[in-house]
């Protein structure tokens, strides 16, 4: 990952899949607010004991089509929400947060401390959003081979490093059922 010298932070590498994954989203249907994604946050944030968790679709953006936050859901559901504040909206800048990351790796990742990782503790959303602990999984399609995004839930307290394994597991299977409806959804749709 290169680091930029300027604001001392590492930076994500160049997305190389960014008009495939965009292509692909479109075809599936895949850029407005879903609520059976929202439920899935909502079962994850609970299943993880984060207060915040989402099913996260990159493209230049950020857009979580699923959205668990502790205020509830934002009022318009559409995908041009902006975030303010520590109220997570529909949409954050693509230098924010973990999934970014997570997409690039193509392997799930699991933070019970971002402070005790260097490299992921200087994020705007420790700042902004006081983000202490992250688990995530890229959302691969099938099809194509491309991580459309992913799926992930962030809390504000630290966690021992013994329930990184656990938190592993949990995130694997969420991320197997964020694909199955991503499938349904797209089969559903005219």
């Amino acid at each position: 990952m290169p680091f930029d010298a300027e604001t001392g932070l590492h930076v994500p590498a160049p997305d190389t899949e960014l008009a495939a994954r965009t292509a692909r989203l479109a075809e599936l249907g895949l850029g407005e607010a879903d609520s059976g994604l929202d439920a899935l946050a909502a079962e994850l944030a609970e299943a993880a004991g984060t207060p915040y968790a989402m099913v996260n679709l990159i493209t230049d953006q950020q857009f979580f089509a699923g959205l668990h936050t502790p205020q509830g859901l934002p009022n318009t559901l559409g995908p041009h929400d902006a975030m303010s504040g520590p109220e997570v909206g529909r949409v954050m800048a693509r230098d924010h947060g973990y999934c970014p990351e997570v997409i690039s790796r193509r392997i799930p990742l699991v933070l019970p401390d971002v402070y005790a990782a260097p490299r992921f503790a200087g994020n705007p959303v420790v700042d902004e959003l006081g983000i202490r602990v992250y688990l995530g999984a890229p959302l691969i399609d099938e099809e194509t081979g491309i991580a459309l995004g992913t799926v992930c839930a962030v809390g504000t307290e630290p966690r021992p490093l013994a329930t990184a394994r656990g938190s592993l597991d949990l995130i694997k299977s969420f991320r197997d059922q964020a694909m199955d409806r991503i499938y349904e959804a797209g089969r559903s749709r005219p």
